[in-house]
Parts: C-alpha cells; structure tokens; sequence
C-alpha cells in the first residue's frame, strides 16, 4: 500500500497524497491542489490507475486540479456533502479571496460519515471532521489517517474562516483523532507526517 506526497502548489505547500494498490493497479488521488499533468504522469510512473480523486474539504489549495485531472483520468470526485457547495462558488471555497477564483465540476459522489471508499483492497473510512471546514473529513486506512487541515504537526486547522468553528474542530480532533491507536500515522494537509501519539503529547492546543 504505497503512499506518494506531492508539493505542487509552492504558495501554499499543500499536500497532495497518492495512494495505491500496487496489486490491483488502482489509487486514489487526495486533495490534488495543481499540476494536474504531473499528477497523472507520476499515476502512470507507479503504474495505477487514479479512480478517485478525494477532496478532505473545498478550500481552492486543496481543490484546484480537480477538473483537469478528471479529464485526464475519468477519476470520481468525491467530497463531504456539506462542503459540495464550496465546488460551485468562488467566495466559499476562498479562490476569491486571493485574486484567481474558479470553480470545478460537481462531486461525483457525496461522501458523508462512515462511508467506506474501496481502493483495490485498500479500504478508506470516511470520518466527518467539521471544524476548519463545515465538510471537512478525514480518511482513514489501516494505521493511517489522512486528516487534510484538521491537525498538524504540533497544530491545528485554522478556524478563522466564515464556516469554521474552534469548537467544532477541538471535539473532532479530541473525539475523533485522539481516541486512535497510539501510533496511528498521520498525513495532513500541509506540512510533513506526524502520529496519534506524538500529538496527543505535545500538541500546544491540547495541553
């Protein structure tokens, strides 16, 4: 079960993962920010073909290949349905706010809480983690978790935008994070890995 990250928006060094069963030839693209031909050619390099293409939440460094990389693959969209609308509207997902707004095509499929997202053999559970992003999500494998800007290394998700909630992303983070096994892996965002034990430890927002 490989696990690629790329850094393809240099402004804001959004993590985009790859993740494959490198048995059944298959992956999942998480969160793919830019650079949606370099995306599908490192596809192509791990020799997998991308049938999903998973936003943890709408924000544009976060969303911003999804249409030309689902031209380029034929993947599905997927998002947390409280957040589809972010797809559609410039404002909400903040393009707008920075000067380039865009939209992208609707979500192929409405993820919601406890879905299970089927990669080959890999199987991705859907948790709801509403905080940063009304629809934000976290995905989790076996012994690993993708928490997009939920949580951090030894931070938080900001909590400052028009649908965030400090205290909606402390409960998801302490009730939904915190009570994974110690050495849960974790891949935000941005920044680099960290584990559930790590952050339950040193956390400055937790102590």
């Amino acid at each position: 079960m490989p696990i690629k990250r790329l850094i393809l928006l240099d402004d804001y060094e959004t993590n985009t993962y790859l993740i494959w069963d490198d048995v059944h030839h298959v992956g999942a693209v998480i969160d793919p920010s830019n650079k949606a031909q370099e995306i599908a050619k490192q596809a192509d390099r791990f020799g997998f073909l991308v049938k999903y293409i998973i936003n943890t939440h709408g924000h544009a460094d976060h969303i911003g290949a999804n249409d030309e990389l689902k031209r380029l693959t034929g993947a599905k969209i997927c998002i947390h349905k409280d957040d589809n609308e972010k797809l559609s509207n410039p404002d909400l997902n903040l393009s707008s706010f920075v000067g380039h707004p865009f939209t992208t095509e609707e979500a192929d499929w409405l993820l919601e809480d406890g879905d299970t997202i089927m990669i080959g053999d890999i199987t991705l559970k859907v948790l709801a983690t509403p905080g940063h992003s009304k629809g934000g999500i976290c995905l989790l494998g076996n012994g690993y978790i993708f928490v997009g800007d939920t949580l951090f290394f030894e931070s938080i998700g900001r909590f400052d935008f028009p649908d965030s909630s400090e205290k909606e992303l402390r409960s998801s983070i302490q009730n939904k994070l915190f009570t994974l096994p110690d050495r849960t892996k974790v891949y935000p965002g941005h920044g680099g890995p960290t584990t559930i034990e790590h952050e339950k430890a040193n956390n400055p927002f937790f102590y």
